[in-house]
């Protein structure tokens, strides 16, 4: 009985807590009336475009790539928006922005120049997403005009028009997702991907239980679909939280009369380090060459083009490689950007912390790695089988790519993350408040 008041009581804490927190409201009636202002923007049209024609093009197409490319825009792709690349491009651009980093000296040593360094590579990461959705939008444009009956008035001024719109809307989106991650809650860029996926989320429920109804699909499959998504939310929500801590002990130290130190800590390892990054990720990576063959698949010119797209359907063997393969790979890349094992030891040799065991400096360092390269490798083959063991059903059974394991894995991610930081503004602001009534603020003055 007392847990359960207890309970109540914190909850009760929390909200009032909640209603006097000016600052995190503030927040989130931004970060709402953006992502509002974002799915608005998915249903402006790109000028001179056949919507049934543009229809019929696209139900032709939707059970293989670009499908899953219409998921990430929300379906704005469906519908040819300004739009319709979202922020893949953006998402491109820091994927081979960091892999430059890693390989090239001047740009390695950018990222060692602190905030003026950070602000040079974004700024090269801005330049680089003008040049893909640059390039994206014109075969956008050019696979749309092959298509026969799309495209109204075909020429260069639609295709001028569609790059313009199209980068136009790409790098609105970039600044959005900024905006909403410095005066917003949540990470701008994952929240409008996360919008995008949950907003079509009923229209798949309602055409998959459709599916039901007619008899497409058995009530069997729909009764092993739910457990399957169940199990997959929950697999995602224990990873996702589960970590290796590592015992630090920190010496005692004698200042003036009073000793300090002697406690022991932990140092937090988490099993999925890189999070959502790795799918986001390779979606994006097989994604962006790929937006001009699957538009020109209808055209009797599309030749090689047509086999890349067919060969990278869902489902289908190569793709299943090159996902699985990317995901590995950015796992242990994206982990090694976020983390790194030397600089994590010299900052514990300075205070004086050691794990228990092992020598200060670089034996410590070799620990760490040891340690995250094995959590990495657990970590990365979980994203692997949760991305692709329910994309092998889905493909087999026509179920929307939205009870994928990359959308579930997004959604359940992200809604865990952006709680986190509403429970950090909560944490900080109840803080203060206990700081204000006994008295603390007065000592600044």
């Amino acid at each position: 009985m007392t847990s359960v008041t207890d309970q109540k009581g914190f909850a009760e804490r929390a909200f009032a807590n909640f209603g006097q927190a000016r600052d995190l409201k503030k927040r989130l009636w931004f970060t709402l009336g953006a992502l509002i202002v974002y799915r608005i923007g998915t249903y402006i049209p790109l000028p001179g475009i056949d919507p049934v024609a543009l229809k019929q093009l696209f139900d032709q197409q939707q059970g293989g790539i670009l499908g899953m490319f219409n998921m990430f825009s929300g379906g704005a792709l469906s519908r040819m928006t300004v739009f319709a690349l979202n922020i893949l491009p953006y998402i491109s651009a820091s994927i081979i922005m960091q892999l430059l980093a890693a390989s090239v000296p001047s740009l390695e040593q950018l990222k060692k120049e602190g905030e003026a360094g950070r602000r040079k590579i974004i700024q090269y990461t801005r330049y680089g997403t003008v040049l893909l959705a640059s390039l994206q939008g014109y075969g956008i444009a050019v696979g749309l005009e092959s298509s026969g009956g799309v495209v109204l008035d075909p020429g260069v001024a639609f295709r001028v028009s569609t790059v313009v719109s199209i980068v136009g809307g790409t790098m609105f989106l970039m600044w959005l997702g900024e905006q909403i991650t410095q005066r917003g809650v949540g990470n701008g860029i994952s929240l409008i991907i996360f919008s995008g996926i949950v907003a079509n989320l009923p229209i798949a429920l309602a055409g998959t239980l459709e599916l039901g109804r007619t008899g497409a699909i058995s009530t069997a499959f729909l009764l092993i679909l739910a457990v399957m998504i169940v199990a997959v939310i929950t697999i995602i929500v224990f990873v996702e939280r589960a970590q290796r801590r590592l015992l630090v002990h920190y010496p005692k130290r004698q200042r003036g009369a009073r000793m300090h130190g002697g406690e022991a800590t932990h140092l937090p390892l988490k099993l999925n380090t890189s999070g959502v990054i790795p799918p986001i990720f390779a979606s994006s990576i097989l994604l962006m060459p790929l937006t001009f063959a699957s538009l020109n698949v209808g055209n009797e010119q599309g030749g090689v083009l047509a086999g890349v797209a067919a060969a990278l359907g869902r489902g289908q063997p190569l793709f299943l490689m090159l996902y699985s393969a990317l995901i590995l790979f950015f796992a242990f890349f994206y982990t090694a950007i976020v983390f790194n094992p030397k600089d994590t030891a010299d900052n514990l040799r300075k205070q004086g912390g050691i794990i228990q065991g092992i020598r200060p400096g670089a034996n410590t360092a070799d620990y760490l790695d040891f340690v995250l390269t094995r959590l990495t490798v657990v970590g990365a083959l979980y994203l692997v089988a949760v991305s692709l063991l329910p994309e092998i059903l889905i493909s087999r059974f026509s179920v929307p790519f939205y009870f994928g394991g990359t959308s579930l894995l997004i959604v359940v991610s992200v809604t865990m993350d952006t709680v986190a930081q509403i429970q950090g503004h909560l944490m900080s602001y109840r803080y203060e408040s206990l700081m204000r009534r006994s008295g603390f603020h007065r000592l600044g003055r």
